[in-house]
């Protein structure tokens, strides 16, 4: 009875369930970035993003008056828009930080020596004094007021183009993409001839090199960095894009090898060995037939690597440096998490362009995964 056609077992369901909740577990955050990264810093500091569609009201950065004086009947009078006309109507007020609704809004609150102030609920105020305000200082206003949904396209507009921390993050996205792609390309191509000749290729050694590549996938990163940078130093090479395309290269040159080489020997034999009967070369075997079939492994890790390359720090950190012409997204969002760590609109802009890159590359190769599945099929 519990294999009844159409009754699907318990743990086919637990894993549906695991898989609905790890995409919400992805998906949620993600969205909130991207609607926070559109909103002002005063309305992500004081709701959070599932309440950026709705009038919100909380109390306000204190606001201090600002203005000419101007004598009517015998009074000097200062009068101005507290919100320069962003749709806040206040509902309370106060002049201290103790007591910050003491007043109604439209009520006049006294503050000695001969001075008094009126806030309307749309902002407007109205200081009044018997004396001359020239070189006084003028009061705060604490106000509680209801704001509505603001979104701006500025602070896409801060990021990318305005120096941040002394430099633009679209200075940083560039040098990020010139790292990240060179890098991407070199381990996929001479991992792919590697994994070719491991596989097919019979010449003596060719056990220890796969055991040889199978070991290298324990050495830690960090041990080879002062070491690998001090070779690049030796031969001419230093800090550059040279040198850290080359290190990403070989980091990620024994995975890639590793897998490439797993997923060629299970291809099928009888169509490489057709292929030499038929008088082809190992080039033409490799570029005509392995390639096709490859395709889902060679963009599995594509993905893999451009994503460990995007997000890479350290790396950046000793192969290239920190200048402003070459300092990558990473290294740049620290530097804003530092100077600017208060301007969550600029952290929030900042960090969702960081992923926007690779979630685009991410649900693009998944497309050619299809495609490279159905290009290694067989009749």
């Amino acid at each position: 009875m519990d294999n009844i056609a159409g009754k699907k077992p318990a743990l086919l369901w637990a894993v549906h369930l695991s898989v609905v909740l790890l995409v919400f577990l992805w998906v949620v955050p993600t969205f909130g970035l991207l609607v926070s990264s559109f909103r002002t810093g005063d309305q992500i500091s004081s709701s959070g993003w599932w309440r950026s569609v709705q009038t919100q009201e909380s109390q306000l950065p204190a606001i201090r008056i600002r203005g000419e004086a101007v004598e009517r009947d015998g009074s000097f009078v200062i009068a101005g828009d507290l919100f320069e006309n962003t749709g806040a109507e206040i509902s309370r007020w106060g002049i201290n930080s103790r007591d910050t609704e003491a007043f109604a809004a439209g009520e006049t609150a006294d503050l000695g020596d001969g001075q008094s102030l009126t806030v309307q609920a749309d902002g407007f105020f109205e200081l009044t004094s018997e004396t001359s305000l020239e070189g006084a200082r003028l009061p705060r206003v604490f106000v509680t007021a209801s704001t509505p949904p603001d979104f701006t396209l500025q602070n896409y507009n801060n990021v990318l183009f305005s120096p941040l921390a002394g430099q633009s993050i679209g200075q940083a996205f560039l040098n990020t993409l010139t790292v990240a792609i060179p890098a991407t390309i070199i381990p996929i191509l001479v991992a792919a001839f590697a994994a070719y000749a491991l596989a097919w290729m019979d010449f003596p050694g060719r056990a220890l090199l796969v055991a040889f590549v199978v070991g290298l996938l324990v050495v830690p990163l960090q041990l080879a960095l002062i070491p690998l940078l001090q070779f690049h130093n030796w031969i001419g090479i230093g800090k550059g894009y040279l040198g850290i395309w080359l290190a990403h290269t070989g980091f990620g040159l024994p995975l890639a090898v590793y897998l490439l080489r797993n997923y060629m020997v299970g291809l099928p034999r009888d169509i490489i060995e057709s292929a030499k009967v038929d008088g082809a070369s190992d080039f033409e075997i490799f570029v005509r037939i392995i390639l096709p079939l490859s395709f889902p492994a060679l963009a599995s890790f594509a993905i893999f690597q451009f994503l460990w390359t995007w997000n890479d720090l350290l790396v950046a950190l000793v192969f290239l440096g920190t200048g402003n012409d070459q300092q990558v997204l990473t290294g740049n969002l620290v530097n804003l998490m530092g100077s600017r760590g208060g301007d969550w609109e600029i952290l929030a802009t900042a960090a969702f362009i960081s992923i926007a890159v690779p979630l685009i590359v991410f649900f693009a190769m998944q497309k050619y995964l299809v495609r490279g599945l159905l290009a290694g099929s067989v009749k």
